[in-house]
């Protein structure tokens, strides 16, 4: 196995956001089958070693690949665009607005008559934008032109955001329940 290979050669896929998940699936685990360490314990220590190093960067292109956001970092990486800027969101008023909205609302959830139905509630919005933020990256990086990946990394940025609110939306729901 190459290591020089991008994830997406690696599993044979077209380099685009829009990928089959099932063939991704299907490849990972066709890979995983000729290369897990488990076929090499009778091998030489190097062959091991090897086989190791190849399960591992399999699994880390399987994750990266399965998931929209960390795909559509890896996409923009390949492409030679940074999007671990986080100050790119504060040029966005808009969304900082959004995103001072949405953790207000979080909080008060806690001192609501309900706070369970009003967690649901909350949930199913941030899952509304999230679905939002993966279909405008799908057209941004359907498209071929120059603002493209500038698009999709405030996109990106975005997306990372909701990620987190979505992960403190569900220890408060462990909290709670």
């Amino acid at each position: 196995m190459d290591f020089k290979r991008n994830y997406f050669e690696l599993f044979g896929l077209p380099e685009a956001f829009e990928l089959d998940l099932k063939a991704l699936s299907a490849r990972y685990q066709a890979l995983q089958k000729t290369l897990h360490p488990d076929r090499f314990a009778g091998a030489s220590e190097r062959e091991r070693r090897i086989s190791l190093q190849q399960a591992a960067q399999v699994n880390t292109a399987f994750q990266t690949l399965r998931d929209p956001l960390a795909r559509a970092r890896y996409l923009l990486e390949l492409q030679g665009v940074s999007s671990n800027n986080e100050a790119t969101t504060i040029r966005d008023p808009e969304f900082l607005e959004q995103q001072m909205a949405l953790r207000e609302e979080l909080a008060e959830i806690r001192l609501s008559d309900d706070p369970v139905t009003a967690l649901t509630a909350f949930m199913k919005q941030l899952d509304q934008s999230v679905k939002g933020c993966i279909e405008q990256l799908r057209e941004s990086f359907a498209r071929a032109d120059e603002i493209a990946p500038a698009q999709a990394r405030m996109i990106v940025h975005q997306l990372q955001f909701l990620y987190r609110l979505r992960q403190e939306a569900e220890a408060l729901e462990e909290e709670l329940t």
